[in-house]
């Protein structure tokens, strides 16, 4: 079984964000780290691999050249190899742009050794838009299957199954292989890479690939192939409606009717 998890590398959450005179997010913060809701992607295809004794697990980012952070703690974790695509043309994509890159790497993967499944995570901290995993199912015309919280494969009958747990119902989908899942950070903990996986990491290979392995034009990617931009931006104004209360012993009862009276209960 050969899993591919497409990650990202984004800005860390706690950090301070904002947006550049040309609508994009400044990430020059050198505070960028592997998306952590894809640390549950990763650890789902680890197990789907560990429990079937085998195949292999290979990490995808797209971004610039520092998101080959992203995939060094993916391998960290335990996947055995990496591909970065790296290109200036790639800058300013959003959400369609992103999936054409990774759908043409996808293919690309499959024409070496055939993928049997690609996993994400539910979406990525920076942008929150959660439409990648769909987006790139469909250029790949493949199952998408959303929102998983566990991830069950059938190799003998070459499917894959999942759990997905709405407000007020328990789905469980099906869907021939191979197919795209993107799980929720409900399906599993991710493990904490250890001193040996660390250290076996430095041994594995990433492979860099440009536009032009892919056999992409640089009009397809980038603020020329996507599909929004941002039109306006403002700072967020200074939060002018604090109660701050000090406990003299009512406290959780004035708590409890703010609440109340908020209509937040």
């Amino acid at each position: 079984m050969r899993i591919l998890v497409a990650v990202k590398h984004v800005p860390d959450i706690q950090s301070e964000r904002s947006l550049g005179p040309d609508g994009r997010m400044v990430r020059d913060g050198g505070d960028g780290t592997l998306n952590e809701l894809d640390e549950n992607a990763v650890e789902a295809a680890l197990t789907l691999v560990e429990e079937a004794e085998d195949g292999e697990v290979v990490v995808l980012t797209v971004g610039p050249d520092d998101a080959v952070d992203a995939v060094r703690r993916a391998l960290q974790m335990g996947a055995d190899e990496a591909v970065h695509v790296v290109d200036d043309a790639i800058a300013g994509s959003d959400a369609v742009s992103t999936a054409r890159v990774l759908a043409a790497a996808v293919r690309r993967l499959s024409e070496e050794q055939p993928v049997d499944l690609v996993l994400t995570g539910m979406a990525a901290l920076d942008g929150l838009t959660s439409l990648v995993p769909t987006v790139l199912a469909d250029l790949l015309e493949l199952p998408a299957l959303t929102l998983a919280t566990e991830v069950m494969v059938d190799e003998t009958a070459g499917t894959v199954t999942v759990r997905r747990e709405l407000d007020h119902a328990v789905e469980l989908l099906r869907a021939p292989l191979p197919a795209v899942v993107s799980v929720t950070d409900s399906a599993n903990e991710p493990r904490y890479p250890g001193f040996k996986g660390i250290m076996a990491a430095r041994k594995k290979a990433v492979t860099t690939w440009t536009l032009a392995d892919l056999g992409l034009e640089p009009d397809q990617v980038g603020a020329a192939g996507a599909r929004t931009a941002v039109v306006a931006a403002a700072e967020r104004p200074a939060r002018e409606d604090r109660v701050l209360v000090t406990d003299g012993g009512d406290a959780g009862v004035r708590l409890a009717a703010y609440l109340v009276e908020n209509k937040l209960v």
